[in-house]
């Protein structure tokens, strides 16, 4: 996928929720996991008056622009890291916030992942997280994946973007990792790709699940794969913008 994908952009009407469930308070040490471009970490950072927020990603390139963007806002108690929070070292017992948008669905193994987020964090405090509900809860994955082949989607080999989005399965995953409370609120809001079908089009194929369809295409069939993408997405445009429909989760625990 490409990494500079704008998702801030994507994902602007969950934002909203996920900022308001977060409740950063003005003294919180938060924690931002797969933070991308460091969005809702610049924001935790503003909330945050009197304490700091630190944003990890794996993507260097990503946390390059993040540290840039929170320059040119004078942003003094945000940090970043480019770390695997699977295993990265983080300081114990430390935090009193984690945060993630939609950077916990691809753990290897979520189970070792949350075990050592939780270390990160005090006793007592909160973990909220952004996840994709069920795959075909979420338009921009069926209708995209529908216009570039008419195969079913393959069995996973390992996590993907809806691996958190059953809730008994994602409960059972954190109370194992010294999780409690854990709640499930749905945001039923619409992602953007982008003010016109022409923009939204290369949006799509910077995608890396559309450039693995269309390699497997001869350039006459890839053509015509492109030709009912780029139909789909003008079904989808409306004065708004591109819009396609989708269902998340906003998942609260508390550390034990």
């Amino acid at each position: 996928m490409n990494d500079l994908f704008d998702y801030d952009a994507e994902l602007r009407r969950h934002n909203v929720p996920f900022r308001a469930a977060a409740r950063v308070g003005p003294r919180d040490r938060v924690l931002d996991v797969g933070c991308g471009t460091g969005q809702s970490t610049r924001e935790a950072a503003g909330a945050a008056v009197a304490g700091s927020a630190m944003g990890v990603d794996a993507s260097a390139r990503m946390l390059e622009r993040a540290r840039l963007l929170s320059a040119d806002q004078g942003i003094a108690n945000i940090t970043f890291q480019q770390a695997d929070a699977q295993v990265h070292a983080f300081p114990p017992a430390h935090f009193d916030l984690c945060i993630s948008r939609f950077g916990t669905m691809f753990f290897a193994d979520p189970g070792a992942a949350f075990t050592n987020i939780g270390r990160a964090l005090r006793p007592a405090a909160r973990l909220v997280l952004l996840v994709w509900q069920e795959r075909d809860r979420n338009e921009w994955a069926t209708a995209i994946r529908r216009a570039l082949t008419d195969a079913p989607p393959a069995p996973s080999a390992g996590p993907d973007a809806f691996s958190l989005a059953d809730p008994t399965a994602t409960e059972t995953i954190l109370a194992a990792a010294g999780f409690t409370d854990v709640g499930f609120t749905e945001v039923h809001e619409p992602v953007y790709y982008g003010p016109d079908s022409a923009t939204a089009f290369a949006a799509a194929l910077g995608l890396w699940e559309a450039n693995d369809q269309l390699a497997h295409l001869d350039p006459a069939a890839a053509e015509q794969a492109r030709t009912r993408l780029r139909a789909t997405l003008d079904a989808h445009t409306t004065e708004d913008g591109v819009l396609f429909d989708s269902r998340a989760w906003i998942v609260t625990a508390r550390r034990r």
